[in-house]
């Protein structure tokens, strides 16, 4: 291997490193994971001892504003988890930030259809958590779509 071709693959790494879009995926994906740790911190979830594995009985509120549950915090780490492994690639990063954005937006729908105390609440949400997954799915497809584009005769890298 010449220093040459180990030199154009350390800036190829560098430059990949450097793509808004995956940076955008990786930042995305750490703020859910903190989201998912906050969300099992007394505090910061107000009325914590009122966290329930599931269901819309539980009492507990992320910043006292967004109902929580035990499975609604290890939804929020396990996709912040997916999207730092998935932002390692330009195509995967943009798969979690488009396909996420429709996954929130589709959770959206959902709080609207179903009843704050209705049994098939079972995440659960309410309606700050679904004007909150409204603006996530708008803002991830806009990131998605926006970051993928690239400007005529740009070079394409991994």
């Amino acid at each position: 291997m010449s220093q040459d071709s180990a030199a154009a693959r350390a800036r190829a790494g560098a430059n990949a490193s450097r793509d808004p879009l995956r940076t955008a995926a990786a930042v995305v994906g750490a703020v859910f994971l903190v989201v998912g740790v906050l969300g099992f911190i007394p505090g910061i979830t107000t009325s914590y001892s009122d966290l329930s594995f599931a269901g819309h009985n539980s009492a507990a509120k992320l910043l006292g504003i967004f109902q929580v549950s035990v499975l609604h915090n290890v939804v929020h780490l396990l996709f912040g988890l997916a999207g730092l492994a998935l932002s390692r690639h330009r195509d995967t990063a943009r798969t979690f930030l488009v396909g996420g954005g429709a996954v929130y937006l589709v959770l959206w729908l959902y709080g609207l259809v179903v009843g704050p105390q209705s049994s098939a609440n079972f995440v659960p949400v309410n309606t700050a958590d679904d004007w909150l997954h409204f603006l996530l799915g708008l803002g991830m497809i806009g990131l998605g779509v926006a970051l993928s584009r690239r400007p005529a005769g740009a070079v394409t890298t991994r």
